[in-house]
């Protein structure tokens, strides 16, 4: 019987896509209390991360960010546009979700990320460490 329940909690791990994702009036959804989200629209030290900059133009620098999340282990692409782009990261353990979302503004060398994890409390300082890295990869190509 625990055997069943242990395989079923691992099942539902992925969670379900929130609702939150998306931008609304330029902004990202805020992040919830819990500490694994992190934005860098959100006001809250705690959840704070800096904004991605860039040299160059606007579509020459999303390319790059989607060559290097579509370089990354465990990430999905699941919508691109112009200004926008999400994708998911899939844990290879335990299979966890987290939605990453970048927001290009438009006129002004900046890409707004938030990073958050779909279910849990505590993420570990996942979702931070993956945009730093995302940050890294992305200087080494502008």
């Amino acid at each position: 019987m625990i055997g069943i329940s242990f395989i079923l909690t691992l099942v539902q791990c992925s969670g379900i896509r929130s609702d939150m994702i998306g931008i609304l009036d330029g902004r990202f959804s805020p992040c919830p209390e819990s500490p694994n989200c992190v934005s860098s629209q959100s006001d809250d030290p705690s959840h704070f991360i800096e904004p991605l900059d860039y040299e160059g133009s606007l579509m020459a620098s999303r390319q790059h960010l989607l060559d290097i999340l579509k370089s990354m282990r465990g990430a999905e692409v699941i919508t691109e546009t112009e200004t926008y782009i999400h994708a998911t990261f899939t844990s290879r353990i335990f299979r966890f979700v987290d939605d990453v979302e970048f927001y290009f503004v438009q006129d002004v060398p900046v890409i707004h990320v938030r990073s958050a994890s779909r279910v849990g409390y505590s993420d570990l300082g996942v979702n931070r460490k993956r945009v730093e890295k995302i940050r890294k990869a992305f200087r080494s190509l502008t």
